[in-house]
């Protein structure tokens, strides 16, 4: 199936307010922020450091609750549920992708992939179906057996995606997810989560600082003092796979 991008808004943030107590010093984050992505957009989201980055995807995967407003994804209002019914939400909708993998090193590959399908009521063969489903996905069929101190970034990073597919979630959150990588291993990374978007219509939202990572997704929001102050919408030939940078260095220099 080729992703399309739904009419109707599958995440909605409405006027919302967030804060944070130092001490007696209250310091808002946002203030009035709204934001509606359609199901099946790729979004990525940038911005300088302290502008509320971290607290958007905390908001969107249920770990803050707002001060006021609206957060409903789906069917779901995030802002109305308890702790045990947004973890149970979570393990059902939601896939997140670290900057730093949060792999557990004692686990080897199939493992750290399995981890989030132990919440769930399928035997060990259906785990290891998905497991080895999802590994194929990325490219890492044959390392099941594999630790990550024995892979590179980019491998590692396979991984964690592989685990935040692996319960087939709507939606997932990517947290700088080339920030740690060379410029190949995160070319390979970007156009794998483009994938995921075109093909397996997920919803993702992605932060970054580096705008040629930006440069994958469907939309650009530049969040800036806890307000969206630019959005850049892609035209389709605009998402066209690009070489890698490295190679497009090399080609540069050729025309020279």
């Amino acid at each position: 199936m080729t992703g399309t991008i739904g009419k109707e808004p599958y995440i909605e943030i409405r006027g919302v307010r967030k804060g944070f107590s130092f001490g007696a010093e209250k310091v808002a984050i946002f203030s009035d922020l709204s934001l509606n992505i359609a199901r099946g957009d790729f979004v990525a989201v940038m911005g300088p450091s302290g502008s509320g980055k971290s607290t958007l995807l905390n908001m969107l995967s249920g770990i803050d609750r707002p001060d006021s407003g609206k957060v409903r994804i789906g069917d779901s209002h995030l802002e109305q549920m308890g702790e045990s019914a947004k973890a149970a939400w979570r393990a059902h909708n939601l896939g997140i992708v670290f900057q730093f993998y949060n792999l557990l090193p004692m686990l080897n590959t199939a493992q750290n992939v399995e981890l989030p399908l132990l919440l769930k009521p399928l035997s060990r063969r259906q785990r290891a179906e998905r497991v080895d489903t999802v590994l194929d996905l990325v490219g890492l069929d044959g390392r099941q057996k594999q630790y990550p101190a024995s892979m590179s970034g980019g491998q590692q990073q396979r991984v964690g995606i592989a685990r935040a597919i692996v319960t087939d979630p709507g939606l997932l959150l990517c947290d700088e997810p080339t920030g740690d990588l060379d410029c190949k291993s995160a070319n390979d990374i970007l156009e794998m989560l483009r994938l995921l978007n075109r093909e397996l219509n997920k919803t993702i939202v992605m932060v970054t600082h580096d705008p040629e990572a930006a440069g994958f997704a469907r939309r650009t929001l530049h969040l800036n003092k806890g307000e969206f102050t630019e959005q850049f919408q892609r035209e389709p030939e605009d998402l066209a796979p690009q070489p890698h940078r490295d190679e497009a260095m090399e080609q540069g220099v050729a025309r020279q």
